[in-house]
């Protein structure tokens, strides 16, 4: 049934290139999007010109209207982890408290209730995409696309593969020819299941080492050979890179010292013998995503703007384990893409309009020149349409342009006072262009999950499974 959706309508419309965003934001005080009985955006516009053949659809009302947000990066068996105290920066983080909360997904009792859960959370932060760094356990990771499926939401994930590790996480490790098997059966079983094509799917399959050291040479290249012959699906590859510069014993010293690579990036180009000599066949590309890169190298941001790769940039994560900040315009300026993730559970935070508004933060904080006030077009854009890029779907979603499947956001500030006080009554410029910009600013920053109204994925509304 097509429906006509009121409310003033953000965003960024077309395919601007991150640097550009600013001049394809759309503003529609009081606009209309036209959904048809596809699922599809019909027509958006002034509610004023709504085409004669709407003129009796059904309305929805509500204030604002934003397409569906992208998490870039987040950990499903991390959902009961935020907030832990690991006592230290991520390595220790990892031993004291992440292994031992991921071993509990081997249960499939508790592994059900956690894809419920990670699922309704998801809907209450009207998160309609997501790479979802996933489950060792293949049960846990059957629930999770169950969950998914039946909610109506739109995800890529693939099982978190270790060869390697601390005691602390051995419940977690498989052998060399055990984590391909795992991964060739997860692509064979869910990748595409829906509509059996991965332009139009909404559960997808990435193939998805935690990071370089919880596997060995051996593993990359045989993960790499498994990419090679997945890439025609569609399959996603995706990882964490230079997250951690502690000192001597940090995440990306340690990595060094493991491989003997000029760079962490090699690692996953194939360049991971000693010298970064090639050993294998690269994983980087367009449907290629890696969280963090708070410490590249500028060769690392040359390689991956030129193999299409993407960076999840988590800056909530990246202040409670204290691993700095990601240049901002330094990565920009490389021609990277640039989405947003939530990294639950480091990220303690799962509304992705939250995690902007922490860009915004650390990234005026930036010393000397390289300090900026991130755009308020710069923020909605790396919460939606740079995420659906990231995950090479932009042709589906992240705008609301005609045609595209319609994800997106009903947001009632009724439902949040503090909100509706800041939309309301907040000081707005004189200038009409200027005032507009604030009001989104405040809209991304100021947004609670209680003001969500609804979220809807291909025009139909997620349904949070009961717990």
């Amino acid at each position: 049934m097509t429906r006509v959706y009121r409310a003033h309508v953000f965003h960024i419309a077309g395919a601007p290139a991150q640097d550009d965003v600013a001049s394809h934001l759309v503003s529609l005080p009081d606009g209309a999007l036209v959904v048809d009985a596809d699922g599809r955006v019909a027509w958006v516009g002034p509610y004023a010109s709504l085409p004669e053949d709407y003129a009796t659809t059904p309305v929805t009302r509500a204030d604002y209207l934003l397409p569906g947000f992208v998490d870039g990066h987040i950990h499903y068996p991390q959902s009961y982890a935020t907030a832990a105290h690991g006592g230290g920066q991520l390595l220790e983080w990892l031993d004291h408290c992440i292994f031992p909360t991921e071993g509990q997904f081997a249960d499939p009792e508790f592994a059900h209730r956690a894809a419920r859960y990670f699922t309704r959370r998801r809907i209450a932060a009207g998160t309609t995409a997501a790479m979802v760094f996933g489950s060792a356990f293949p049960v846990a990771q059957d629930a999770l696309y169950e969950e998914t499926l039946k909610a109506g939401l739109r995800i890529v994930s693939g099982r978190g593969v270790q060869t390697v590790g601390p005691a602390a996480a051995s419940s977690l490790l498989t052998g060399e020819k055990e984590a391909i098997d795992l991964v060739a059966d997860e692509i064979d079983r869910w990748h595409a299941v829906d509509t059996g094509d991965p332009r139009t799917a909404r559960v997808q399959v990435g193939i998805v080492p935690r990071f370089s050291l919880s596997v060995t040479r051996e593993t990359l290249a045989a993960m790499g050979e498994l990419y090679d012959e997945a890439r025609g699906k569609g399959v996603y590859f995706h990882s964490h890179l230079n997250e951690n510069n502690r000192k001597g014993d940090g995440e990306i010293a340690a990595v060094l010292g493991a491989y003997g690579t000029e760079t962490y990036l090699d690692t996953y180009d194939g360049r991971f013998l000693e010298g970064s000599k090639v050993g294998g066949r690269t994983l980087l590309g367009r449907r290629s995503t890696l969280a963090h890169a708070v410490h590249c190298q500028p060769s690392e941001l040359a390689r991956m703007a030129e193999t299409g790769t993407s960076i999840a940039h988590c800056p909530t994560s990246q202040l409670f384990l204290g691993s700095g900040t990601m240049p901002w315009r330094a990565t920009v300026a490389a021609g990277v893409n640039i989405g947003l993730g939530s990294d639950i559970g480091a990220g303690d935070e799962w509304l992705i309009s939250r995690v902007a508004g922490d860009a915004y933060k650390v990234h005026i904080s930036e010393e000397g020149d390289a300090g900026t006030a991130l755009h308020p077009a710069e923020l909605l854009f790396a919460a939606t349409l740079a995420g659906a890029r990231a995950l090479d779907m932009e042709h589906a979603f992240g705008n609301l342009d005609a045609g595209k499947d319609a994800d997106f956001l009903l947001i009632d500030k009724n439902l949040w006072e503090p909100l509706e006080g800041m939309l309301t009554t907040g000081i707005r410029s004189d200038d009409e262009d200027q005032a507009t910009l604030e009001e989104l600013f405040t809209l991304l920053v100021g947004l609670r999950q209680p003001a969500i109204a609804a979220v809807y994925v291909q025009g139909r509304e997620a349904i949070a499974p009961p717990l």
